[in-house]
């Protein structure tokens, strides 16, 4: 009875304190394409992705039942860093769905015109809201109805102390007029946060970082739930768990128990007590711990990564590396340790994909070069009768001259175009697309058929396989060079590649366009198969290596290859359009059709 008591309490003054209107709610991922293209389209950077942001600590007054009820601590801001425009995962804050639905275009224009990024907080965004209204009076109409928005959801002037009413009135102000307001009034608590504009300021310039390292990654198969909002961390030691001292006897203690076998449901926390548990902590605090856990979250957070020295290395096969912060081509920043699996045995094609093989075999016989005969031809070893009359009656019709054209000649027309194929062997790879197959299943057999089919065809084809461990240890796996048939030994080192470690991408790329850029052929393709963006231990995660990867890219264009991407991450619209351009990659919806997809994708950019 107390129990139940407790929980309609909890539910009345949650009623009771809320400003929110759930059943108008707009979340993220409905907007968040339309988002980004505004944001880009009104001169936002092409590199920032639009991703969910965490909530925000604003220490303004709260009401008596807002604090009984432990809410409005935080609110959902929208803010800009060097890796994203950070959009609230879900707005309800205003009775109508259009206004919640406008707000996220506002802010993604806010974000993308914001002219003076280092002023104060009041004037920043005034002088960003007067930008946009005058470059831009379409979206004039659509601040108008958001600010009397805001406006009438804001805490009542009358009930607030005088130096808080001041600010309040203030903001009132820059709300209705922008621009007319130089500076918030002094007062003893933070203003109630304005929705309607930018975060004072990014929690944390650094890269983000992610909980889940590649060696607890393998073990949380099937029980990892991914959650996109950023949050504010920061690296802590493991406490240690030392038993205490016990200062009495334990057969000391006397007790009476009763055992009674009762049938208890024992049940894990749901998923979303997990995030909602993130999103109660201030700062989250991340240290190593080598012990596994039933649950895991995968989160987004705002924490210094370990950079490293960041000096040239010294060696063999060095390559450079983009650093978009400081717009330099960074030499001898990273190094190719070639692998060769040489233990890996012969072995024929696997049973389940003989049918398949055999099929696609048949079907890339027709894109064998076969003789083709030439008619009307200056030289040749037999007349083309039809060629000799044309001739001669033109002869006759012109009184003589005119190129003698009417001999017939047999050549064999050869497919000029050498491919390499790089595959993302990253310990990302070994999450499950189903029951019975994981990502590097699927890569797997997409190698053995890609290979079964070009065997046939006689095109040039090379085949590698890529991870990394930092920007020392970038493993780049050999399975099938230019000159090397295609056989059991292939297949075999096909069969034992295995996941690894980190998707340093850019370093794969550059390493694959030398060897690509030897073959003497008219058309080269460079066909990158991964499963999702590139990232590191480092500073390669976030915007740093997905912005490294493309200036990789750009450089193997200029080389005169042809680079192109297959992907199974479904969220690769978010960032592939800026790494490998609009029309230079498919996302593959269904994993497991990338075997049977993959050469026929081939058959396509090569016809």
């Amino acid at each position: 009875m107390e129990e139940q008591i407790g929980i309609a309490w909890h539910r009345l003054v949650n009623r009771l304190a809320t400003r929110r209107f759930p059943q108008a709610a707009v979340e993220l991922s409905g907007v968040s394409r339309t988002a980004a293209l505004l944001f880009r389209a009104l001169g936002g950077d092409h590199g920032v992705a639009v991703q969910a942001g965490a909530q925000t600590l604003h220490g303004a007054r709260r009401s008596l039942l807002e604090r009984l009820a432990g809410s409005e601590r935080k609110a959902d801001l929208a803010w800009l860093d060097p890796q994203a425009l950070r959009l609230p995962p879900a707005i309800d804050a205003y009775p109508d769905a259009n206004l919640n639905r406008d707000m996220y275009f506002w802010l993604a224009a806010l974000a993308a015109v914001d002219p003076q990024p280092g002023l104060p907080w009041l004037t920043r965004n005034q002088a960003a809201v007067v930008a946009i209204t005058e470059n831009f009076p379409g979206l004039a109409a659509c601040y108008d109805r958001l600010a009397e928005a805001e406006i009438a959801r804001r805490p009542d002037i009358g009930k607030l102390a005088p130096d808080e009413a001041a600010q309040e009135q203030a903001i009132r102000d820059a709300l209705r007029e922008p621009g007319s307001v130089a500076a918030l009034p002094v007062a003893r608590r933070a203003p109630h946060p304005v929705l309607l504009w930018l975060r004072p300021q990014a929690p944390c310039t650094s890269n983000p970082q992610t909980v889940a390292t590649p060696e607890s990654t393998q073990s949380a198969a099937g029980a990892q739930q991914a959650d996109k909002k950023r949050r504010v961390a920061e690296h802590a030691s493991m406490p240690e768990r030392k038993g205490g001292l016990l200062l009495f006897r334990p057969e000391s203690i006397f007790s009476w128990t009763e055992y009674a076998k009762i049938e208890h449901e024992s049940k894990e926390n749901d998923d979303e007590d997990l995030a909602q548990a993130a999103d109660d902590l201030d700062v989250i605090s991340i240290a190593r711990d080598s012990k596994n856990v039933a649950k895991k979250l995968r989160m987004t957070l705002d924490l210094s990564p370990a950079e490293g020295s960041g000096a040239a290395l010294d060696g063999e096969r060095l390559l450079p590396e983009w650093d978009y912060r400081t717009h330099t081509l960074k030499s001898d920043q990273c190094r190719i340790n070639i692998i060769v699996p040489t233990s890996a045995g012969p072995c024929a094609l696997p049973q389940h994909l003989q049918r398949d093989g055999k099929r696609l075999q048949r079907q890339f016989g027709a894109l064998r070069p076969l003789r083709t005969r030439l008619k009307a031809q200056a030289d040749g070893s037999d007349i083309d009768i039809d060629a000799y009359l044309r001739h001669a009656a033109q002869h006759a019709a012109s009184g003589g001259g005119g190129v003698a054209r009417f001999y017939l000649d047999q050549r064999k027309r050869e497919r000029d175009l050498a491919c390499l194929l790089l595959a993302d062997l990253s310990l990302s790879t070994e999450a499950w697309v189903g029951e019975e197959r994981r990502v590097i299943d699927v890569i797997r057999d997409s190698l053995y058929l890609f290979s079964e089919a070009l065997s046939v065809t006689r095109d040039r084809f090379a085949l590698y396989g890529f991870s990394s461990k930092q920007r020392t240890d970038v493993r780049f796996h050999t399975l099938k060079e230019f000159d090397e048939p295609y056989g059991d030994i292939v297949r075999g080192r096909i069969d034992s590649i295995g996941p690894a470690y980190y998707t340093r991408m850019g370093a794969a790329v550059r390493h694959a366009s030398n060897i690509l850029a030897r073959q003497k052929a008219r058309e080269r393709l460079l066909l990158l198969v991964t499963d999702g963006k590139p990232n590191d231990s480092d500073q390669y995660e976030g915007r740093y290596g997905i912005e490294d990867t493309r200036k990789a890219l750009i450089a193997a264009r200029q080389q005169g290859l042809r680079p192109f991407c297959v992907t199974v991450d479904q969220e690769a619209h978010e960032y592939l359009p800026h790494i490998f351009g609009k029309d230079n990659f498919i996302i593959i919806r269904k994993p497991s059709e990338l075997p049977a997809r993959l050469p026929l994708l081939y058959a396509h950019l090569t016809r």
